[in-house]
């Protein structure tokens, strides 16, 4: 369903029922369909929100807003547009970093914060030709397929999770398709990330080829006050998709005391 958030029309899915809401932002390249499984094992104990980013899914493609900032910006309009008063943030990859910056700002409501093979709050250190050949990968149903092959995943996929992941990169707007790699993997928010004061849980594929876990390890754990890492055998970057049982099973885990 189609919701007016920030001046900009986002799809958001919604299902679920619990005192608890669990806000999911997904990864570059992704939708708010990256989720659906992950969703659907957790809705019996929580009510999930999934949302395509500007530029991405069902969403409008804006001309601007895709910096960090940003993204955390609508992320936060959507939790007051909804009247979230007790909320977790779930944010893979480039969701990650934006939940990140929004969790730095103290949000009303905020319970825990869940990271899924995050980007860390330090730039990335992809040189600039290899983020331009990015762009261009994500261009063609070859080039993505090639990503999800030999980048994104370290276990075969269904097909029809490969086919989702291939329609869903190939209708995200350009200038989204641009934002991540020629803004927000060079962004810093390492000065903001230690004010985060919520409990945080890390998930990192063991054989994630794209946030790695020494790099999470050195730059975004320890930045954090208190934050655990998970490690999910035999996983690449899309966790959600590669092994949703595991995803649910740790966010659950994780929430049941702390909540």
């Amino acid at each position: 369903m189609k919701h007016e958030i920030n001046g900009v029309s986002l799809n958001v899915r919604e299902q679920g029922q619990g005192d608890i809401t669990l806000v999911f932002l997904h990864y570059w390249g992704g939708s708010s369909r990256t989720w659906g499984e992950v969703m659907r094992l957790l809705e019996k104990q929580y009510r999930c929100i999934a949302y395509d980013h500007r530029g991405w899914g069902d969403s409008e493609a804006a001309e601007t807003g895709y910096r960090i900032e940003e993204l955390a910006s609508d992320a936060a309009a959507l939790i007051q547009h909804f009247g979230l008063d007790r909320y977790a943030l779930v944010g893979h990859s480039m969701g990650g970093k934006a939940a990140q910056f929004l969790a730095s700002r103290h949000p009303p409501g905020l319970q825990a914060l869940i990271l899924v093979a995050p980007a860390p709050p330090v730039p990335m250190a992809v040189p600039e030709a290899q983020r331009k050949q990015m762009i261009e990968s994500y261009g063609s149903r070859q080039g993505i397929e090639t990503a999800i092959q030999y980048v994104l995943t370290a276990s075969t996929l269904p097909a029809n999770a490969r086919e989702m992941i291939v329609e869903d990169t190939l209708k995200g707007a350009p200038v989204a398709k641009r934002a991540w790699p020629e803004r927000g993997m060079t962004e810093a928010i390492s000065e903001e990330v230690p004010k985060i004061n919520v409990p945080t849980l890390t998930l990192a594929g063991e054989k994630d080829q794209v946030e790695r876990i020494e790099v999470l390890e050195k730059e975004l754990l320890p930045r954090i006050p208190g934050a655990q890492l998970n490690v999910i055998p035999r996983t690449g970057h899309l966790s959600p998709l590669e092994a949703p049982n595991e995803v649910a099973t740790a966010i659950n885990h994780f929430l049941t005391p702390v909540l």
